[in-house]
């Protein structure tokens, strides 16, 4: 092992010209235009049966909150359906030119968080499903999110391709930009919402700034005020079920006080000091987002030396889609991907982010603090005018991690300067967003 690291750290380096030639070759391939055609395959998995699937390996009782949630709208479905669209991609053509996927990256897994500096930066922040693959899948998922955000807008059809061309593009450009400058300049590099703020039109200025402070308001001291209350003395989370609940399991506590210990053995030393800090005071189960409904999921309330609070999300982590979509069998604990996933792709990482397994279930968690200054956009009442340039943000922020995490000159060799990709994965856009809706209302068919 330690001589073929060597063999690796002493490889000759492939000039960027070179590497740009190798991605334009790929074009004999797989075209540029390849990318457009979307048809589901005569032997394509049921949607609802690989739903169902997921449904039986997670809490029952929650289940059904799952299905609803995503019952509720087309867009809803999507973002739930992870693995539907995973298997779906693996049928269409591949590029070979892999990243680190985020692997879910739909319009709503981005979003504004304070760095470990308290700046406010704008970044993916969703990973439980990344993974290796071809740079493609994660555009496609993007592109796919806006067109069935935008037909949940009311926005018409040249509106919505416009978005996707606005997000694609900012791609392509920013993978230009970021194969011009050293690896080193591309992993300093971060989206701050100051800087993006700047450069909007004044007439989106205002409203976006408001969207931007309500994050920032979004902290551990927000948490405490809405999450808990005092009782006989001591702080509680308050009960909200099915959402928000203690559970009797027995010796539920007892392994959640040791998974914090494994949590704690996965960090740095000043991690570890920082966490050492504080005392557990409380947990409770809390159901999150719409994939992850049934899964297993916990907050725990912890208190510090001068009386702040800090609360760490514990989430049950599992195989990642694009790993179940090619039939990859990873060995790395399901948590810990996570973890390095979001650390490879991320400019700014939570600083408490960790891993552990409940030994009494085998089951395997990451861990994160549950709100710090996190929000995410509300589509639905963003304007016609702000939506394109969102959709823009969101190309560029993924164009950084996978500029982190690819070959970005490889990738700008194959994107080229023209407008084929882009118009290629507008195409595919909205015909997959057709088959979200029939997928959505067979949903609904079975469910009924």
């Amino acid at each position: 092992m330690a001589s073929e690291r060597m063999r690796a750290f002493d490889a000759a380096i492939v000039a960027p010209a070179e590497r740009r030639q190798v991605g334009r070759s790929v074009r004999s391939r797989v075209p540029r235009t390849a990318h457009a055609v979307w048809e589901a395959p005569a032997d394509r998995r049921d949607p609802i049966e690989t739903l169902a699937e997921q449904n039986r390996s997670r809490d029952p009782q929650l289940v059904p909150v799952r299905l609803e949630r995503m019952a509720a709208s087309p867009f809803a479905f999507l973002r739930g359906a992870a693995l539907v669209m995973a298997h779906d991609l693996a049928t269409t053509p591949s590029s070979g030119l892999h990243v680190q996927l985020c692997g879910d990256a739909h319009l709503l897994n981005f979003g504004v968080f304070n760095s470990p500096e308290r700046r406010l930066v704008f970044d993916l922040n969703d990973f439980d499903e990344t993974a290796p693959g071809p740079f493609e899948w994660d555009v496609k998922r993007l592109a796919a999110s806006i067109v069935v955000a935008a037909r949940a807008k009311g926005l018409d059809r040249v509106a919505a391709r416009r978005a996707v061309i606005e997000a694609v593009s900012a791609y392509q450009d920013w993978m230009e930009r970021y194969s011009a400058m050293t690896h080193l300049d591309v992993w300093y590099s971060r989206l701050e919402v100051a800087e993006l703020l700047d450069l909007l039109d004044p007439s989106l200025r205002k409203s976006t700034t408001k969207r931007t402070d309500r994050a920032v308001a979004k902290n551990h001291l927000k948490a405490l005020d809405k999450l808990t209350t005092m009782v006989d003395g001591r702080r509680r989370i308050v009960d909200d079920p099915p959402l928000v609940e203690h559970v009797t399991v027995e010796r539920t506590q007892s392994r959640l006080e040791s998974v914090f210990r494994q949590y704690r053995s996965s960090l740095a030393s000043d991690r570890r000091a920082l966490f050492d800090q504080y005392r557990f005071v409380d947990f409770a189960r809390k159901v999150v987002g719409v994939g992850s409904v049934g899964t297993r999921c916990w907050i725990g309330l912890f208190q510090g030396p001068n009386g702040g609070p800090l609360f760490l999300q514990v989430k049950e982590a599992r195989a990642a889609a694009p790993d179940l979509a090619v039939g990859r069998d990873s060995t790395l604990h399901a948590g810990r991907r996570v973890v390095e996933g979001q650390r490879l792709l991320q400019a700014t990482p939570d600083v408490l982010l960790g891993w552990a397994t409940d030994r009494v279930t085998g089951i395997q968690y990451y861990v994160r603090q549950l709100w710090d200054a996190k929000g995410s956009v509300d589509v639905e009442t963003m304007s016609a005018s702000g939506f394109p340039v969102y959709a823009g943000w969101c190309g560029w922020a993924l164009a950084r991690g996978h500029a982190r995490t690819g070959d970005s000159s490889t990738i700008s060799g194959y994107l080229g300067s023209s407008a084929r990709f882009a118009e290629a994965v507008a195409d595919f856009a909205e015909a997959y967003a057709d088959q979200t809706e029939r997928d959505h209302a067979a949903l609904i068919a079975s469910l009924a």
